[in-house]
C-alpha cells in the first residue's frame, strides 16, 4: 500500500521519522532483508511497554492469533523502540507492543527492531497514530490518546487532527465521550457499548441508567438513539420547580406531534414543529457533528 493513500498517517510520521522510516516501520506487506532495513534483533527481555501507549486492552484473541502467525512466519514488522535513559541496553517501545505480546506468546527470544533517539511528545504521537489507523481501536483509548497529546504536548485539535489524519469533528466527538461518566466509559472500553451507542446517550441527564437499559435490552444504535429522544422528550414534560406540579403542555395538536414523531423516526434526531397557522419552522436538533454531517447528507440525496 503506497504511503499517499493512507490520509494523515504519512504526513505525521514523515514529519517524526523521515520518509524511509515510515516505510521501514509502519509498512505492512513482506519485509526487505533486515540489513536494508536498519533493524536488529533485540531480546525479548530487554524491551519495555510504554506507559503512554493509547491501547490499553489488547484482545486475547488477537494475541493468540498473531501468535500462531509469528510461529509459522516470525515476525514480518520490525518493531520500533528508543533507548531507555539511564538503562543499559534496554529499550522502551514505541509502536508494536502488539507483536512484542505475541512474539512472547509464540516463544521468540528476540524480535526485530528499528531503534530511534525520539523525544517523549515524538513518542506519544507515533503511537497514538500506529493505534487509532487501526480500526480495532477501543473508541475511548481513542479519545484518552488525543487528550493526552492536547494536555501534555499543547496540540490543538486542529493539530491532532493533523498529524493523526482524522477530520476534526472526528477527533472533537472522540473527546466529548471523555465527558460519560466513569462507568459508561468502562462500558464501552469493556465492548459493552459502542461509540454510537455513547455518542446516543452523552447528552441524556441520566447517562448511566441509559447505558444499563441499552445493555439489558441489547438495543442496537438507532433503538439507543430513539430511547434517548424519547428520554429527553420525557425530561421535558416534568413539571419544573415551583410550577405548583402543573406540566406545561406543548399546546401542539395532534396531528403536529405525530408528524414531529414521523420525521424524528425518519432522521434519527430531535424535531420540532412550530407552526403558526400554516407557516412556522422546523428545528432539528443534534448532539454531534457526525449527526450534522449524517442529516446534510441525506438531504443531499433528496
Amino acid at each position: 500500500m503506497a504511503l499517499e493513500g493512507r490520509r494523515g498517517l504519512g504526513r505525521g510520521l514523515s514529519a517524526l521519522l523521515g520518509e524511509n522510516a515510515v516505510s521501514t516501520v509502519l509498512e505492512t506487506a513482506q519485509a526487505p532483508p533486515r540489513s536494508a532495513m536498519g533493524s536488529q534483533d533485540i531480546p525479548i527481555e530487554l524491551l519495555r511497554r510504554n506507559p503512554n501507549q493509547p491501547r490499553k486492552v489488547f484482545a486475547e484473541e488477537d494475541i493468540e492469533e498473531l501468535a500462531a502467525s509469528i510461529r509459522e512466519k516470525g515476525v514480518i514488522q520490525p518493531l520500533l523502540v528508543r533507548p531507555i535513559g539511564g538503562a543499559l541496553g534496554e529499550y522502551e517501545i514505541v509502536a508494536g507492543e502488539r507483536r512484542w505480546r505475541a512474539a512472547q506468546r509464540a516463544g521468540l527470544r528476540e524480535v526485530p527492531a528499528v531503534v530511534r533517539s525520539l523525544a517523549d511528545g515524538e513518542v506519544l504521537e507515533i503511537a497514538i497514530i500506529e493505534n487509532v489507523q487501526r480500526v480495532d481501536l477501543n473508541p475511548i483509548e481513542e479519545a484518552l490518546g488525543y487528550k493526552v497529546l492536547m494536555d501534555q504536548f499543547g496540540r490543538t485539535q486542529d493539530a491532532v487532527a493533523e498529524v493523526v489524519g482524522k477530520s476534526r469533528p472526528h477527533v472533537a466527538n472522540a473527546l466529548r465521550l471523555l465527558n460519560l461518566p466513569e462507568v459508561v466509559q468502562g462500558y464501552v472500553l469493556q465492548g459493552q457499548l459502542t461509540a454510537g451507542h455513547a455518542r446516543a446517550i452523552a447528552a441524556s441527564s441520566d447517562p448511566t441508567g441509559l447505558s444499563r437499559q441499552v445493555i439489558d435490552g441489547n438495543l442496537s444504535v438507532r433503538q439507543t438513539e430513539a430511547l434517548a429522544r424519547k428520554s429527553a422528550l420525557d425530561e421535558g414534560r416534568k413539571p419544573r420547580a415551583g410550577s405548583g406540579g402543573a406540566a406545561k403542555t406543548s399546546g401542539k395538536d395532534a396531528d403536529t406531534l405525530a408528524l414531529e414523531g414521523d420525521l424524528a423516526e425518519t432522521l434519527g434526531l430531535i424535531v420540532e414543529i412550530d407552526d403558526r397557522g400554516g407557516r412556522g419552522e422546523v428545528r432539528v436538533k443534534y448532539e454531534t457533528l457526525e449527526q450534522l454531517d449524517e442529516l446534510v447528507r441525506r438531504l443531499a440525496r433528496h
